[in-house]
């Protein structure tokens, strides 16, 4: 199930690269200003296309990264394996998490081109301190929806959890940190993300279509 809605989450993450505002936006304008921007950097940039993965890494770690909570998503996703964890493992766990969300996703940039995506009028307020933003994307053949929850924090908004068509990222992970954390440990989860993300860097570049 995870594989099957990596594409689509890719197309959520890309969307979060932020530019400066003049005024606090809120997350729906924050996600729909950036969209354009993020689809003209990939069509105009012919190296982050043809999949040069240095680019890639560097455009997702000062662009996107940024807009994430590593360490809720990550806490989220171990559930209450989270309180198990040494501080320093639990420092482990997150960057592990999400060295291996920019290496998996790195690879894919040079897909994220032909995607449409609207977004639903924002219910929230200002005042929120979490809130939930929809969206629609779809390819020319099929429209799927994607859900961001983003909380407030630093006076800005930050994603902690990406829902495609129902199917939240961070409910998929905690089935997998469940089984890692139950057949070796903490220190068995870390090493198993340390791999994965060795093996998406080492990958080929997907091919677009």
């Amino acid at each position: 199930m995870l594989k099957s809605i990596k594409p689509l989450l890719l197309s959520a993450i890309l969307l979060l690269t932020a530019p400066a505002f003049a005024a606090d936006p809120g997350p729906d304008e924050i996600l729909r200003s950036v969209t354009d921007e993020v689809v003209t950097m990939i069509k105009r940039d012919q190296d982050l296309q043809a999949g040069d993965r240095q680019k890639a890494y560097n455009l997702v770690e000062t662009k996107i990264v940024p807009h994430f909570d590593f360490t809720r998503m990550t806490r989220l996703a171990l559930g209450k394996n989270w309180n198990k964890a040494t501080p320093e493992q639990q420092s482990q766990v997150v960057d592990a998490f999400r060295n291996l969300l920019v290496r998996t996703y790195s690879s894919a940039l040079s897909r994220f081109r032909n995607q449409n995506i609207t977004y639903k009028p924002w219910a929230g307020s200002a005042t929120d301190a979490n809130t939930n933003v929809q969206s629609l994307v779809s390819d020319g053949s099929r429209t799927i929806p994607l859900d961001y929850a983003m909380a407030r924090e630093d006076n800005t908004w930050k994603v902690y959890d990406i829902k495609v068509d129902g199917i939240s990222l961070v409910t998929n992970y905690r089935a997998d940190f469940t089984d890692r954390v139950t057949a070796g440990g903490i220190d068995g989860l870390i090493k198993d993300l340390q791999d994965k993300a060795r093996a998406a860097e080492t990958a080929k570049p997907a091919k677009k279509g």
